[in-house]
């Protein structure tokens, strides 16, 4: 079943009720305080420049453990290199609007519109999302962006200019910052060759929520 979201409330059905799909609901708004609560209940829009704001809770979760991140040895080779540089949140805007923008492969369009980059850049300004800028030759070629919930980075979107850039900036997101997880939302084959695996909702849940329990 999915719910239509009342923009008057602010609440969102538990995402066991999604659909196969990872469809849950369908409506509301894209405000900060709605962002927040639904990254804290493992729920995120996703949705192009036709539809209305559709909101997913896949189960299972594609995942990838920080501490188990899978680095080929030709990947491990261009890191040895220091081709790249890196930075965390020096230029968030110039990464989201990257990724909105790249050319993908079988995608038409783009799911981060005018008003999704409107509302993670505020998220962003309150310390919410974070963004990973890769560099080379003082250049920006590649990073990623997404939302911090207790521990969990809620991966957003990536993009590359240069061969192997993206693929640093997961590499560095996982090695450099403090994570229990690293939430990829949906499988890829490229995040599934660099250690992404499926997690229950109810384990993916459970690690999500545990700063709270714990307090």
């Amino acid at each position: 079943m999915v719910f239509e979201l009342d923009t008057k409330k602010l609440e969102f059905p538990h995402p066991s009720y999604a659909e196969g799909d990872g469809l849950l609901a369908v409506g509301g708004d894209l405000s900060v305080d709605r962002l927040l609560l639904a990254y804290s209940n493992g729920i995120f829009p996703w949705f192009d420049e036709v539809s209305p704001i559709l909101w997913y809770a896949p189960n299972p979760r594609f995942v990838i453990d920080p501490r188990k991140i899978k680095i080929s040895k030709s990947m491990a080779n261009v890191l040895r290199k220091n081709i790249f540089s890196f930075s965390i949140d020096r230029n968030f805007n110039a990464v989201i609007h990257h990724c909105a923008t790249m050319n993908r492969k079988d995608q038409e369009g783009t799911w981060i519109t005018a008003d999704m980059i409107d509302a993670y850049s505020k998220l962003a300004s309150l310390g919410y999302a974070h963004s990973v800028e890769v560099w080379q030759d003082n250049l920006l070629v590649g990073g990623l962006y997404g939302v911090l919930i207790n521990g969990v980075f809620c991966g957003e979107s990536m993009f590359s200019k240069v061969a192997n850039a993206s693929k640093a900036a997961l590499i560095y997101l996982a090695q450099e910052i403090e994570l229990h997880l690293i939430d990829c939302q949906f499988h890829t084959s490229h995040l599934e060759s660099m250690g992404g695996e499926y997690l229950s909702l109810t384990d993916y849940l459970a690690i999500l929520t545990k700063k709270h329990n714990d307090e």
